[in-house]
């Protein structure tokens, strides 16, 4: 008998499962457009059909450190995701929602993380609860951002000193806090390989926890807290070997190489979205199929977390009822298919199995490639991470051009367009933001104001961590722009090392 054979869920290396428990994964959507008002209304809406946590969607200014009167933000306030430019914004956006009721609130912050962090101390603080008492799950992982997504902001290496200052901060004052989801989701969205998927995101985490561990933190302290983010995409039986494969590479990564004690440090918990790249504008309603099959493989692959993407999304942001079918995606697969009453329950069969212990190999000996190029911040400040990426890109997208691959809809089976509604945001949406934004402006406490952002300066100045600053300035209602460019004064601007 081989030593997969012999492993047991529950059990290191955690390739069949963390737990040994069955049971239905939390259920989030992602959501958030326009104003903070507007998108509290959709969450309340999710949260009265039976939504456990749900995913804050950042407009683009919010994400790049802009307010939403800059005039870079032109015509992108509210866009793509909520804009939130201060303390006021969150406020209005969990208004109504009990945040110990929640069992989490992710974010797409990532060059903004330790803003997010201290926006939601703040929250707590003001509405007197313990903020180790709700969930909160801040993405904050800036490295992928410099080859994979493009919100960053600062230089690689003050990108990851800021990453690791939230980390450091919630290991020491909110461990139920998430401090780091390492995204790999965005990778593959860029066109990744499963396995540099999880190769790359690996890679980038070492570069957090190694600066983790040199600042005096234990890697006990710091790894139970950590989530890893991925994809599902639509090859099903390598997706569900992926994600086994991904908790045994980090299982035995955190024992050999990190020494961890706590066996949690040894167990991955993934939050999976499906693929938006599978989405397609081409008869939209086939997504539906495509979403509902990457749920099962999420699920038979036996993560913690998930998010099922609305058939809609390849349009624009979800309409509500396509972001309620989503939800319901999930809710048939994890109540009417009984694939939640057992742990692993495809665990022995050969394909996967065989599947499995190919992308470890595989996933161990790019990984060992990355350090011996100095690690996940020489690879990006290399290129090497880029051209890699745009390389797998480019076979795939080719790959469908030429018909190797097939997509209904789109090389195959290809129909006359037909129209559809689409989610329309309110063209008075910017004009309200920034009338609102100039409101807080107008009515804060701006000695209060002066002083934290001089806090926020000081601590950077003086390589401390940043977040305790950043709580008193956004308690004063500094603004996300106003904490950016302090910092941008002492950093300086991100500036491309490569182009691909």
């Amino acid at each position: 008998m081989t030593t997969q054979a012999r492993e047991q869920q529950g059990e290191f290396p955690y390739t069949r499962g963390v737990s040994a428990d069955p049971g239905v994964w939390t259920m989030g959507q992602y959501a958030g457009f326009g104003t903070a008002r507007e998108t509290n209304e959709r969450f309340r809406s999710l949260l009265d059909q039976g939504l456990t946590g749900f995913s804050v969607a950042l407009d683009l200014p919010t994400q790049m450190g802009l307010d939403s009167d800059n005039r870079l933000a032109r015509g992108e306030v509210g866009k793509v995701g909520v804009a939130i430019d201060s303390l006021a914004d969150i406020e209005v956006l969990m208004d109504g929602i009990p945040l110990e009721k929640i069992s989490q609130v992710r974010t797409t912050a990532n060059s903004i993380g330790y803003i997010w962090c201290a926006m939601f101390e703040a929250l707590a603080a003001k509405r007197r609860v313990d903020p180790n008492k709700f969930g909160l799950f801040i993405q904050n992982d800036v490295l992928k951002e410099y080859f994979a997504r493009g919100t960053q902001i600062f230089p690689p290496a003050a990108g990851l000193k800021l990453s690791v200052d939230v980390i450091e901060h919630i290991a020491n004052n909110i461990p139920r806090w998430v401090s780091l989801a390492m995204s790999g989701y965005h990778i593959r969205e860029s066109g990744s390989s499963a396995v540099q998927e999880i190769a790359f995101t690996f890679s980038n985490s070492r570069a957090y926890l190694d600066e983790a561990v040199r600042r005096g933190l234990s890697v006990d302290a710091v790894a139970p807290t950590l989530f890893t983010f991925l994809s599902s995409n639509m090859d099903f039986m390598p997706e569900i070997a992926k994600f086994r494969a991904a908790r045994r590479v980090w299982a035995k990564l955190m024992r050999d190489t990190y020494h961890a004690q706590d066996p949690r440090s040894e167990q991955l918990r993934i939050f999976v979205f499906t693929a938006g790249s599978s989405l397609t504008a081409q008869q939209p309603l086939n997504n539906v199929v495509r979403t509902s099959i990457e749920a099962l493989a999420a699920a038979l692959g036996g993560v913690q977390t998930m998010h099922v993407c609305a058939f809609d999304e390849a349009l624009g942001v979800p309409t509500e009822v396509a972001a309620t079918l989503a939800l319901r995606t999930q809710q048939i697969v994890a109540f009417e298919t009984g694939v939640t009453s057992m742990v692993d329950p495809l665990g022995g069969s050969y394909l996967l199995e065989q599947l499995t212990d190919d992308l470890e190999t595989e996933i161990w000996a790019e990984m060992a490639n990355i350090a011996d190029r100095g690690g996940a911040l020489s690879c990006i400040e290399s290129g090497y991470f880029q051209t890699e990426l745009g390389d797998s890109a480019y076979k795939h997208a080719k790959s469908i051009d030429t018909g190797e691959k097939t997509v209904i809809g789109v090389n195959a089976f290809v129909t006359e367009p037909v129209a559809f509604e689409v989610f329309t945001l309110d063209p008075e949406c910017e004009r309200t933001q920034i009338a609102n934004l100039q409101q807080v402006r107008a009515t804060r406490d701006q000695d209060a104001v002066t002083a934290g952002l001089a806090a926020v300066r000081a601590a950077a100045t003086a390589g401390a961590n940043v977040v305790p600053s950043c709580v008193q300035a956004v308690t004063a209602y500094a603004t996300v722009g106003e904490i950016v460019d302090v910092l941008r004064d002492i950093y300086g601007p991100c500036q491309p090392s490569t182009m691909f």
